[in-house]
């Protein structure tokens, strides 16, 4: 009999699951996402900031399924940019959005925009939601880094190709997921997440 604590996550972004679920894998918690529940309605994420983004997503998903579920946001911001796209950074470019034209209208943007001023920060908000759709649990953290003008590397998705760590010289696409999983802002979220969460999912 499988005892494993469970876990939903309320995204159908397949690598993100994985980046949470190898995250996860250390403390025996079993992760399943939206994608696993055909039935699971589309959360609409029209909030003003990531926190509301993610607690949406949580309660909705939880009061559905009636499962412990975890609701993240996250995005890009970029200081010369006002900290756009921020909760845009999925459908930046638009209708029809994808990493490739979301990638091509931020190179737009910042055409113009000198090295000195491509500072940048990624920003991962989660939120655990309980069977009855109330938030137990939220934490939010940043890693900084800076835009480049050329893709380097195909790991990760997103802007993570353009996204420089200036202390390992290197993009979020060719960072290993090993360092990322202690370096991304979604690693440092979920360092401040899994004691508590632990706890919460096994009454301990």
């Amino acid at each position: 009999m499988n005892t494993r604590p469970t876990l939903i996550v309320a995204s159908r972004n397949a690598k993100k699951r994985r980046e949470i679920e190898e995250l996860l894998a250390p403390h025996n918690i079993e992760v399943l996402s939206v994608t696993d529940f055909p039935d699971v309605p589309e959360v609409i994420e029209d909030g003003k900031t990531f926190a509301d983004n993610a607690a949406k997503k949580a309660t909705q998903t939880a009061r559905h399924l009636n499962r412990w579920v975890l609701g993240e946001d996250s995005g890009l911001m970029v200081d010369a940019l006002n900290g756009a796209p921020g909760v845009y950074s999925a459908r930046f470019s638009g209708e029809g959005a994808t990493d490739e034209k979301n990638n091509l209208k931020l190179m737009a943007e910042l055409a113009d925009v000198p090295e000195e001023r491509r500072g940048a920060q990624y920003l991962s908000h989660a939120a655990i939601s309980d069977p009855t759709g109330t938030i137990r649990l939220t934490v939010e953290a940043t890693c900084r880094g800076r835009i480049l003008r050329e893709p380097h590397g195909s790991n990760g998705f997103g802007y993570d190709p353009y996204f420089l760590i200036p202390e390992y010289h290197l993009t979020f696409g060719e960072l290993s997921s090993t360092v990322k999983q202690h370096l991304s802002h979604r690693a440092r979220a979920f360092e401040r997440l899994i004691i508590p969460l632990v706890r919460l999912l096994t009454g301990e």
